[in-house]
């Protein structure tokens, strides 16, 4: 349960879709005046070095990040603007995971909360924000734990949940926590990553999210190497619930940057559960 390691993956396509739909859903709270709060169910470390063996084994972050570094697409900028701060004084060696991205974005009034279970990312995510007063870090079971959390005080914000999906029952988990989730908080943003290992598998995902009767589900999906059946992770998605105005104009500009960077790359943007 506790074996995956996201530093084997970190800047890999599937960071590039879903940090850069989390920075467009963050700048569209910021909209507003009023304060919110963004929770990450999955922290993870908090921040990758590229150069790191982990990083090096895999070279996954090639076919993500390192594509996309010296892009100056619109849609994409604010999101490669997080991850330049991190490497302002050389090349792409760091890359921040989405707790780092959203502390960059948040404003003085704004908060962070993060759960993260894995023993040795938590350590590493803690002592990143140590004595940080916007930002709250626990280790502990999103599953368990993020019901106590809602509804924030704030009335306003974001559930960011990322799960690596090791077990099977993951996806059922993610179904029930976005149900009592949305029970408990009906108005907070929820935005849901999940993996495209299978066109097939990936659509039963959503059809369940779907299924739950909640409604304004908006789906971003990225699959960078079109329908090449030899890659494992062929791509990604993002199912967004109660989407703020006017995020599906801004996904489909996404969509339209990342398949304009690669012809054999697919991007779609669509309304899995309308009003």
């Amino acid at each position: 349960m506790l074996s995956y390691r996201h530093a084997f993956h970190a800047g890999n396509h599937a960071d590039v879709l879903k940090h850069a739909v989390l920075v467009l859903l963050l700048n569209a709270l910021k909209r507003k005046d009023k304060p919110f709060v963004c929770i990450d169910t999955h922290a993870g470390a908090g921040r990758y070095d590229l150069a790191d063996p982990k990083a090096q084994q895999t070279h996954e972050y090639e076919q993500g990040i390192a594509r996309w570094w010296h892009s100056t697409d619109p849609v994409l900028v604010p999101y490669l603007d997080c991850v330049r701060a991190l490497n302002e004084h050389g090349p792409l060696r760091w890359y921040p995971g989405s707790p780092l991205i959203a502390r960059m974005l948040l404003r003085p009034e704004d908060r962070l909360a993060l759960l993260e279970l894995h023993p040795t990312d938590y350590a590493a995510l803690a002592a990143g924000f140590e004595g940080d007063p916007a930002v709250k870090v626990e280790r502990a079971d999103a599953h368990a734990r993020l019901k106590a959390w809602l509804p924030p005080p704030e009335r306003r914000g974001l559930v960011f949940i990322d799960p690596p999906y090791e077990l099977r029952k993951e996806e059922a988990q993610v179904v029930d926590l976005l149900t009592e989730s949305h029970r408990r908080w009906a108005t907070g943003i929820y935005a849901i990553w999940f993996p495209i290992l299978t066109r097939l598998a990936a659509q039963r995902f959503v059809e369940r999210l779907a299924a739950t009767g909640i409604r304004r589900q908006l789906v971003i999906e990225y699959m960078p190497f079109g329908e090449d059946t030899t890659v494992g992770l062929k791509g990604s998605g993002v199912v967004i619930v109660n989407p703020p105005y006017p995020l599906e104009t801004e996904l489909a500009a996404l969509c339209v940057a990342l398949e304009k960077h690669d012809g054999a790359a697919r991007a779609r943007v669509r309304w899995s559960v309308g009003e």
